[in-house]
């Protein structure tokens, strides 16, 4: 009979412990998150290893601060990796609920998304929180394989026929800004219904069918500048920040030399009444006074009021 007890009672102690398995190892991964192992891969090549002002790369992906949240989440897409979970420590109280904040703010995560190269920028993105603290980002992202191999070829070509090592960084640009415009029309139709039988919001768009939004000219121009090394990123302003009614716009912001500059294709081919293809460079390699002086006239334009909040590189010349 005795010897009947003993198994009787670890198998009741073995039942105790598989019911409150989850409990029990949410409670360790919270007293020991802290000694958590990351699995911390290497970038894909369109990874982005220089920092900007509002938003820089993570070194240990350990949070202590919602600014740490926001560089930890950039960190990811600019990494380029799929699925990547990291860890609440105990000191940082409003952890969990700040990341839950953050990744409901689509506002921010657009915003965040404009400083990775395009390649690595999301269509989605996906945030399970446990109580312990333990995150997990899953991203779906914006270009597949093969549409980046067709714009691969596209930017392999303009930078081997139009960049000459020889000339100034405005000549180079200039003659890639002008080849872009001169083989690429705005989608209107895109602009006004909200949909297009052409890939015009990525740079497929421009690259293939030769029509582009703001955000096709944006990310075209902008995977040429990361290609010739240049540091750069989207500038976006939503249409919350302006009075009248607009989906918002997107553009380009480059850093030569020592100074950062705007750059907006699509302003510099606009669309006109009498069907006519016109190209301007009002747009072109500009400060943010000049972008500013450039929208003045008759009717003044808001597509440029971007918050310096974000883009803090224009912080002193944008108000």
């Amino acid at each position: 009979m005795k010897k009947a007890i003993v198994p009787l009672i670890c198998y009741l102690v073995i039942a105790v412990i598989l019911l409150n398995l989850n409990p029990i190892t949410d409670f360790l991964a919270k007293h020991f998150s802290n000694n958590q192992i990351l699995n911390i891969e290497d970038g894909n090549e369109y990874t982005k290893n220089y920092d900007f002002l509002y938003i820089k790369n993570s070194k240990d992906y350990i949070p202590h601060s919602y600014n740490d949240l926001i560089d930890i989440v950039y960190s990811i897409i600019n990494q380029g990796w799929q699925e990547f979970t990291f860890y609440c420590p105990n000191e940082y109280s409003d952890c969990v609920k700040d990341i839950i904040a953050l990744t409901k703010d689509e506002l921010v995560l657009t915003h965040i998304n404009n400083f990775v190269h395009p390649y690595n920028s999301f269509n989605s993105i996906k945030t399970s929180v446990t109580e312990s603290g333990e995150v997990t980002i899953d991203i779906e992202y914006l270009y597949t394989a093969e549409e980046i191999t067709v714009i691969n070829e596209y930017v392999q070509k303009v930078i081997k026929d139009l960049y000459n090592q020889n000339d100034d960084d405005y000549e180079n640009l200039k003659r890639i800004h002008d080849y872009i415009i001169d083989h690429t029309k705005y989608d209107v139709e895109r602009n006004d219904n909200g949909d297009s039988k052409y890939k015009s919001f990525i740079a497929y768009g421009p690259v293939v069918d030769g029509y582009a939004t703001c955000n096709g000219y944006a990310d075209l121009m902008a995977i040429i500048l990361s290609k010739l090394k240049y540091e750069n990123y989207k500038i976006a302003t939503t249409k919350d920040e302006i009075s009248y009614e607009s989906n918002g716009h997107v553009w380009n912001a480059v850093k030569i030399g020592d100074n950062w500059l705007h750059l907006d294709l699509t302003w510099d081919d606009p669309v006109s009444s009498d069907g006519r293809d016109y190209l301007y460079h009002k747009y072109f390699l500009v400060s943010t006074e000049e972008l500013r002086e450039a929208d003045s006239g008759n009717v003044k334009v808001e597509e440029h009021n971007f918050s310096p909040v974000f883009y803090q590189e224009f912080k002193d010349t944008s108000n």
